[in-house]
């Protein structure tokens, strides 16, 4: 579907394998994307199926996602399959559930370091014994799946928020921005620690929560940063990853 529609920007259309989310900022320039799309996917031979059509909507559900002009939160059914998830009774049903939070990541804060317990259950050779400590974990992360918030779409004329921690064994990030007063949520990330990262000093796993927060959101981080200060942020990644040993 990417070649068919080969020289339409995100800013036309989006897609996924054979899902198509055409968007415009106003009616007539939806309607100009759209002529786009369907002129193209009649090019390559293509059609569509009416019943899996929905045109003109001001929200679509799209990739387990409620999408808007205004936002994008998760979509109730897929929240509500949560709800009903019952205890893993094995690794594979473990790495399942995992599956599932790890795609909606950037809902929950600190999703890492609450799945952490559940993550080692997962390592290779590990006996599966459920503790109380993967009880509360599991618990913890349904409720906040089943809670996540409405996240704001980026506005690039405006400044962004980034906020970093760093802890023992988990570094995070929340992107934002102020927009009427108001601090709106973009994205949450988290990561867990290798064991030599856990090794490292404060300082560095604080630098290290930056240069990750900064690598994860470069996409969207890159709409306010000056052309020729772009290759910064690489660069300082790359001299952040030498060994220098552990001490600051």
């Amino acid at each position: 579907m990417e070649t068919v529609l080969r020289g339409l920007s995100p800013e036309a259309c989006l897609i996924y394998l054979d899902d198509i989310i055409i968007v415009g900022r106003g009616f007539e320039e939806h309607l100009s994307n759209l002529r786009k799309v369907l002129e193209k996917l009649k090019q390559a031979n293509l059609k569509l199926n009416p019943a899996k059509c929905n045109l003109f909507r001001r929200e679509v559900n799209y990739l387990g996602h409620i999408i808007s002009a205004e936002f994008v939160r998760t979509d109730p059914r897929k929240v509500a399959a949560v709800k009903e998830w019952s205890q893993p009774r094995n690794v594979h049903e473990l790495r399942s559930f995992l599956g599932l939070c790890t795609y909606y990541r950037r809902f929950v804060k600190g999703l890492s370091l609450i799945a952490r317990p559940l993550h080692r259950l997962t390592e290779h050779k590990r006996p599966f014994v459920w503790t109380e400590e993967c009880e509360v974990a599991f618990t913890s992360l349904k409720g906040a799946l089943t809670s996540a918030p409405i996240l704001s779409y980026p506005d690039p004329d405006k400044q962004f928020i980034l906020d970093t921690d760093a802890s023992h064994a988990n570094v995070g990030a929340v992107l934002s921005q102020e927009i009427d007063g108001q601090e709106h949520v973009i994205a949450y990330w988290s990561k867990c620690l290798s064991k030599p990262e856990r090794n490292y000093c404060v300082t560095r796993k604080e630098l290290l929560a930056i240069v990750k927060a900064v690598e994860n959101f470069q996409l969207r981080l890159r709409a306010k940063i000056p052309a020729p200060n772009r290759p910064c942020i690489s660069h300082m990644a790359f001299e952040f990853q030498e060994p220098r040993g552990t001490d600051c």
